[in-house]
């Protein structure tokens, strides 16, 4: 059976006068699915997460939610998306009962449903007991509670979320990566983060963006099989020069480790039988060959890169 998808980007491109900060992105996100969205600070990440959910119109491409255009039915389009901002947008001054009423009511819930819909969402963002409570007054672990709960109070498809735990102590992101996992249950969430332990932790899928390009999307499972499959380490005694090492067919890269050497190269060329000859041959010395099973953070830095970014224009 074919999940259902419920964002589809279409090639989508965006430039501020002369700078392109996206450049032809293309994904989809289907029902249940947790992604994690990645990339250095100015990738393009919060571009992205605007045009996602219709505060900026993209230069090029489009962008559907549940089938419907963003830019052709804005209005239907939204009413389908939940968004927490790396901000959320509280006023202080309500009590979190007055506030999520309002929410509802911007978010046009029936006003008969606006009690059952307020309740809900405090009932799976765990403030039943502060009801009454000023939001000033609250901890930031709770404003944040509360800002998720804006987001889903009118039972969205999706969910976007935008550095969500940001501020927390240690015992609040616990917290609230347990409710964006329990989000993933009913919704699809994307969440955008440059916490890598973030995304190991409650996300299905990842992608990663670098320079306003979409370099990776895959499964949390699959993301470190992708590039494991593309290295070895091996160890020699007597190692050649790293010129002779590259010449070697099938070797993309080398990069030299104390006394190991990483070799890169490509998925459908892989050198090892050749290594193993070149070594015997050359009385390398060869005592160990590894395919080293990368973290998230080495496959984030080997995809991301150290470039500097193309600028993200401020919002």
């Amino acid at each position: 059976m074919t999940a259902e998808v419920l964002i589809e980007v279409d090639g989508v491109s965006r430039s501020f006068g002369n700078r392109e900060v996206l450049r032809d992105v293309s994904f989809s996100v289907v029902k249940g699915e947790v992604l994690g969205f990645l990339g250095p600070n100015g990738a393009g990440k919060t571009t992205t997460m605007r045009i996602l959910t219709g505060t900026l119109a993209p230069s090029a491409g489009r962008v559907t939610v549940a089938g419907i255009d963003m830019l052709e039915q804005p209005v239907r389009a939204k009413a389908q998306l939940g968004y927490l901002p790396e901000t959320p947008p509280l006023n202080r001054d309500l009590t979190v009962d007055e506030y999520l009423d309002f929410c509802a009511r911007l978010r046009r819930v029936p006003s008969r449903s606006v009690r059952a819909a307020r309740e809900q969402a405090k009932a799976r963002c765990g403030l039943g007991e502060v009801g009454r409570r000023l939001i000033g007054n609250l901890s930031k672990g709770f404003q944040q509670r509360i800002g998720i709960a804006q987001a889903i109070i009118h039972n969205p498809l999706v969910v976007i979320l935008d550095e969500p735990t940001v501020g927390l102590d240690p015992i609040q992101i616990k917290e609230i990566r347990a409710l964006i996992r329990d989000l993933g249950q009913a919704h699809s969430v994307i969440l955008s983060t440059h916490i890598l332990s973030e995304v190991q932790a409650i996300c299905s899928h990842v992608q990663i963006v670098r320079r306003g390009e979409l370099v990776l999307k895959a499964g949390i499972n699959e993301l470190s099989n992708h590039l494991t499959g593309a290295h070895l380490e091996i160890g020699l005694h007597r190692p050649p020069t790293a010129l002779e090492l590259s010449a070697i067919p099938g070797v993309d890269g080398v990069h030299q480790q104390n006394d190991r050497w990483l070799i890169h190269f490509a998925s459908d060329a892989d050198p090892t039988d050749a290594l193993v000859r070149h070594a015997a041959a050359g009385d390398w010395g060869l005592y160990e060959m590894t395919r080293p099973r990368l973290s998230l953070e080495e496959v984030f830095l080997e995809l991301a890169g150290d470039d500097r970014p193309v600028a993200e224009q401020a919002a």
